[in-house]
């Protein structure tokens, strides 16, 4: 990846915007950047694992797995870059990835270690600013759909049971389950849950295998939903 293009896919992310360039290369200096390449497959990070930096996906897309287990289901998305894997693991109680991230063809990351962020990069307001911002983003968004988890008809309750799991609301996503634990995890039934989820088929807007749910952009879902009056964002 050349010096240039890996500058410019690095100020498209939150944690950057806004910085001069001076400062920029300022940081770029003093802080040691882990490079690394990934083909199809192979894990850039494991649920789990400690959060020790933060990776930044600067070229090709990744595909988050979320397991669940004391629920019994697992969560697939897609994720394209520029993007950062989980800065709100980094710190706090619980610094561990609540998900795994695997390449999906070529991908090309940066990681900048946790001692870097705390002593080299906290020394700018801007990269402060947007940390801070990007976290109560990430808290607002999903409170907000906390409120509405149980709230509505079969539709409203699966599609606010993804995007509160989701990173982001565009994009694939799969979600591995049994339909009578699907249906105790939103307080309905079987039926209601086989209902909406035929319909989405017929529709289009998802494909559906043995305890596999699969929609290939959540965005077309949120449209459908919301031509039904049934806007729940």
């Amino acid at each position: 990846m050349e010096e240039n293009s890996m500058y410019d896919k690095l100020l498209l992310l939150p944690l950057f915007q806004g910085l001069c360039k001076e400062d920029f290369t300022n940081i770029l200096e003093k802080v040691k950047l882990h490079f690394q390449k990934y083909t199809s497959g192979h894990y850039i990070a494991k649920q789990d694992d400690p959060c020790n930096g933060l990776t930044f996906i600067l070229q090709g897309q990744i595909m988050s797995e979320s397991t669940d287990k004391t629920h019994h289901y697992t969560l697939y998305e897609t994720l394209d870059a520029p993007h950062v894997i989980e800065p709100y693991s980094l710190f706090g109680m619980h610094q561990q990835y609540n998900a795994s991230y695997s390449a999906l063809g070529n991908v090309h990351t940066i990681t900048i270690d946790k001692s870097y962020v705390v002593s080299e990069l906290s020394k700018y307001s801007i990269c402060q600013l947007n940390y801070v911002n990007l976290l109560c983003n990430r808290n607002q968004t999903f409170y907000r759909r906390l409120w509405n988890a149980h709230i509505g008809n079969t539709q409203n309750k699966i599609i606010n049971f993804l995007l509160l799991r989701c990173t982001t609301i565009s994009g694939y996503k799969k979600l591995h389950v049994r339909m009578e634990d699907l249906a105790e995890l939103l307080d309905d039934t079987r039926i209601n849950i086989s209902k909406v989820l035929n319909d989405w088929k017929q529709q289009g807007l998802a494909s559906l295998s043995r305890r596999e749910i699969e929609i290939p952009d959540m965005n077309a879902l949120l449209a459908y939903n919301q031509q039904n009056n049934n806007d729940i964002l």
